[in-house]
């Protein structure tokens, strides 16, 4: 085991591995979303799994910087460290509240979107972030490349199928999953502007503390939290919390440090199959052969979008 790890192609062999089941975790997660909200409302789970995904990201946090700390005494001298220390200080705290204030509308519309669609759906329609991120990068005057466009073309064509009934309605939850879907791109290209200047696990931590805080102002005002529902609904809580944040998020860092790029994407992706699969075995939410397409559709255009063809051509 441990001379497998020591090779470059078993370090890539686990790290897609933990990829997998990082995808599997998010993918399931949104069934226990669906679940908890059989006893709480929307806000109160969200503060719930908010609080303590930024818990379970500090034992991360800690390992992370006993393995830094001696590099760190060794680069440091005297003044300079600590002016230092308290910028990135302060980056950190600017970027977290700014990440968590995105990821808290984001995961919002997504999760009062759960309560009137199904977790597969959910799982596909939140993927087009993906799409979304190199469109929205247009206002920072960057160019999209073609397949972009012809990924978004397929993708609208597989919601069409998705989320469009043949009576031509769409549902409410539809629409605010893909409203979330578009916050969400707005807050990983957040944190793509604040993590090449602080750490990641940190400024993860900070924004599911923050989005906790203003679930939890918002749930005071216009939610009843009861103790009794939050300990009915630990599981689901716990699951989300726990393991969507600090488990998937840690397998994350290490997968796509090891991890070929389009290999990880291409894991990655299998978090909406995931979604709809969960939602078929465990709420019994089967889809019809209008949906299933869609779905098709719409994983493969997130899929190709994300993956470099040319490379895949030399493969």
């Amino acid at each position: 085991m441990m001379k497998m790890l020591e090779s470059k192609e078993g370090k890539q062999r686990v790290a897609s591995l933990g990829l997998l089941i990082a995808a599997f975790i998010w993918g399931t997660a949104f069934v226990a979303q669906s679940v908890g909200m059989d006893y709480v409302e929307p806000f109160t789970f969200q503060w719930a799994r908010s609080f303590i995904g930024s818990a379970a990201l500090i034992p991360v946090i800690l390992v992370m910087n006993h393995s830094k700390k001696k590099c760190r005494y060794q680069e440091k001298g005297g003044n300079d460290g600590t002016e230092r220390d308290r910028s990135d200080s302060r980056k950190l705290i600017v970027g977290g509240i700014c990440c968590g204030v995105v990821l808290c509308i984001a995961t919002s519309f997504q999760q009062i979107g759960i309560m009137y669609t199904s977790v597969g759906n959910a799982g596909f329609i939140t993927s087009m972030y993906m799409i979304l991120v190199p469109i929205l990068s247009i206002f920072l005057h960057k160019r999209v490349k073609l397949k972009i466009w012809i990924c978004v073309a397929v993708a609208a064509v597989g919601m069409y199928f998705l989320s469009v009934s043949e009576t031509l309605t769409i549902s409410k939850g539809d629409i605010l999953v893909a409203v979330s879907a578009f916050f969400f791109a707005v807050q990983i290209m957040a944190v793509d502007y604040f993590a090449p200047q602080v750490d990641g696990v940190k400024l993860s931590c900070i924004q599911f503390l923050v989005v906790g805080i203003i679930s939890l102002v918002i749930s005071l005002f216009f939610e009843n939290p009861s103790v009794n529902d939050i300990i009915s609904a630990a599981v689901p809580i716990l699951y989300a919390g726990v393991l969507s944040s600090g488990v998937a998020y840690t397998l994350q860092i290490i997968g796509q440090k090891y991890a070929p790029p389009t290999t990880a994407t291409l894991l990655m992706s299998l978090e909406s199959v995931f979604s709809l699969l969960g939602g078929i075995v465990v709420l019994q939410q089967i889809p019809t052969g209008r949906e299933v397409f869609g779905c098709i559709l719409v994983f493969a255009a997130v899929a190709v979008s994300q993956v470099d063809l040319k490379l895949c051509a030399r493969l």
